[in-house]
């Protein structure tokens, strides 16, 4: 489940664009938490703490107490501007967490048991169609990954989100259809000699038209 991280925040007393850039400045990111029916609030992380934070890639799934003073926030990040040249973060929206808060979230796709996967075994290559799934749940239930157990696959099948053992309390965002994770696909080489042939056997059944004409 989602970990609970400590994030310290100090208080912003001025907003606005001459406010946050001077805020960049400090080497800090401006931000706000909004939310759960009550009163925004503009603060300001530091910036080094965040892209560390961001480079882990489930800075989005991470439950985070933001620190303000005395006041905690139970928060989970939702948007992150970055600069449109250098990447760098501008600006972080944190949702506040309430008891009856749900979330929809990107979860990364986790493959386990590929050396139990015959299909893997026989040459075959595992085509990832996903590597993350949309989730609905509540933040203290975001999952760490969604795990496909690729255990007894063979050469051609598919691997839907209904084989998906989810944890109780999260469902995927989509439900009218049984969508595709992945597949276990052949080989280039077997698909080129198998084209191969075909192209052997057409080429073949034209030149006995030809000579049934003749």
């Amino acid at each position: 489940m989602a970990d609970i991280t400590v994030l310290a925040a100090t208080a912003r007393e001025m907003v606005g664009k001459g406010s946050a850039r001077a805020i960049r400045r400090e080497g800090r990111v401006p931000a706000v938490i909004y939310g759960d029916g009550k009163a925004p609030i503009a603060i300001s992380i530091e910036r080094k703490k965040l892209v560390r934070d961001m480079s882990t890639g489930n800075f989005l799934t991470t439950i985070y107490d933001v620190k303000v003073g005395t006041e905690s926030n139970r928060v989970l990040p939702r948007d992150v501007q970055l600069h449109p040249v250098t990447d760098i973060p501008e600006h972080v929206d944190f949702l506040r967490i309430g008891a009856n808060t749900t979330v929809a979230v990107e979860v990364t796709v986790e493959f386990i048991n590929e050396d139990d996967c015959p299909g893997l075994r026989a040459g075959g290559v595992l085509n990832v169609v996903r590597y993350s799934v949309e989730v609905l749940c509540r933040p203290d239930l975001i999952p760490n990954s969604i795990v496909v157990d690729l255990a007894g696959t063979e050469l051609g099948d598919s691997l839907h989100i209904s084989a998906v053992s989810l944890p109780d309390g999260v469902t995927p965002t989509i439900t009218d259809r049984d969508f595709t994770i992945a597949t276990i696909a052949a080989p280039t080489a077997v698909v080129d000699e198998q084209a191969d042939a075909e192209d052997e056997d057409a080429t073949d059944a034209g030149s006995e038209d030809e000579e049934t004409e003749d």
